[in-house]
């Protein structure tokens, strides 16, 4: 009988711990236990020259990322892969390493997809949510694994919306999600969740001195990986709305033109959105002499002074949408309207 009085204690023990979980508790272990399935480990392996041996795959950095279909497509985000040459993916209580490639990148989202060259038995998509429907003060949880410790998971709230911070690429990103869940070295690319365990952001960054999480994390929106991911599968790019124009960086504009105010076309294609509206870019003649093309005031009423002001405000426009252009050339002020084209 003794056996069985030790299995019935320790089955009541056991049950009365689990009684004296909070609700709130038992709701945390829950997600938890729901979302890592879904989350793995990512690790940038990068080609290396050794004098001895050759080539030698040394790895450089890790971070987090999500499962995204049940064909082995992964996301992270685009500094995570940022300079490998080769993956590995590694899934909660799976010692196996799974080898990946890379499909592409959208590297102003900081968004990256990867294909596991060979699935393990089974495969768990991460469940979305949606992102325009959060609110300030709802619960957040975030899984990743800071500094290399695997399936960690912070929880927090909401702290703010729509937060516009410095991107890669010269642009920034907008519609941020901020957090206080706690997001250090190695979250980036993990799944942000609410309390139903959907994804509605990835961990992408913290502003912090020391490098450590300072209660300021900030995750790309579920609803803007939903849009930008999909054409990255299919397409191996993303595909945005544009003029069909090549600009003058900033450092050269001022001293071109010697204002801060619009943005001079360098280069147009004659047969795309810009040129059949008659816009015109830079030209040179036979003696190498250079002569300013058109200047871009406005698109659509609002200012554009540098390569980021036009990309957040074509950013809000889809292909084949008209945009009202107001530019400056030799002196005069004129407009026209540019249909958006594929880029």
């Amino acid at each position: 009988m003794k056996p069985f009085l030790l299995i019935f204690l320790s089955l009541f023990c056991l049950a009365s711990f689990a009684a004296e979980l909070l609700p709130v508790e038992t709701k945390t272990i829950e997600i938890y236990r729901k979302a890592v399935p879904s989350t793995v480990n990512v690790t940038n392996i990068k080609l290396a020259q050794n004098l001895y041996y050759g080539d030698v795959e040394v790895p450089q950095g890790s971070g987090s990322g999500f499962v995204w279909d049940d064909k082995g497509h992964v996301v992270t985000n685009f500094h995570v892969v940022q300079g490998g040459s080769s993956f590995v993916v590694t899934f909660y209580n799976d010692p196996k390493q799974y080898r990946a490639k890379l499909v592409a990148t959208a590297k102003e989202k900081d968004i990256a997809v990867l294909k596991l060259e060979e699935l393990p038995s089974k495969l768990f998509p991460i469940e979305f949510g949606t992102s325009k429907e959060l609110l300030v003060g709802q619960y957040s949880f975030a899984i990743g694994s800071p500094f290399g410790l695997d399936y960690t998971l912070t929880t927090g709230v909401i702290s703010a919306l729509g937060r516009k911070i410095d991107g890669i690429g010269g642009v920034k990103i907008n519609d941020m999600i901020q957090t206080d869940a706690a997001i250090n070295m190695g979250n980036s690319g993990g799944p942000l969740l609410d309390s139903s365990a959907r994804l509605i952001g990835m961990n992408t960054v913290i502003f912090s001195t020391s490098g450590s999480s300072a209660g300021l994390g900030f995750a790309v929106p579920s609803d803007t990986i939903k849009m930008i991911v999909p054409q990255l599968i299919q397409h191996g790019k993303l595909i945005r709305p544009g003029l069909g124009i090549g600009i003058v960086p900033d450092s050269m504009k001022k001293r071109l033109v010697n204002k801060d105010k619009g943005i001079i076309i360098s280069y147009i294609d004659e047969k795309g959105s810009a040129g059949l509206a008659g816009l015109k870019g830079m030209t040179q003649d036979q003696f190498g002499r250079i002569f300013l093309g058109d200047i871009i005031l406005t698109v659509d009423n609002q200012e554009v002074n540098n390569l980021d002001d036009i990309y957040q405000v074509l950013d809000t426009k889809k292909i084949g949408d008209a945009v009202e252009v107001k530019y400056s050339r030799e002196g005069k002020i004129l407009k026209t309207k540019v249909k958006l084209q594929a880029l």
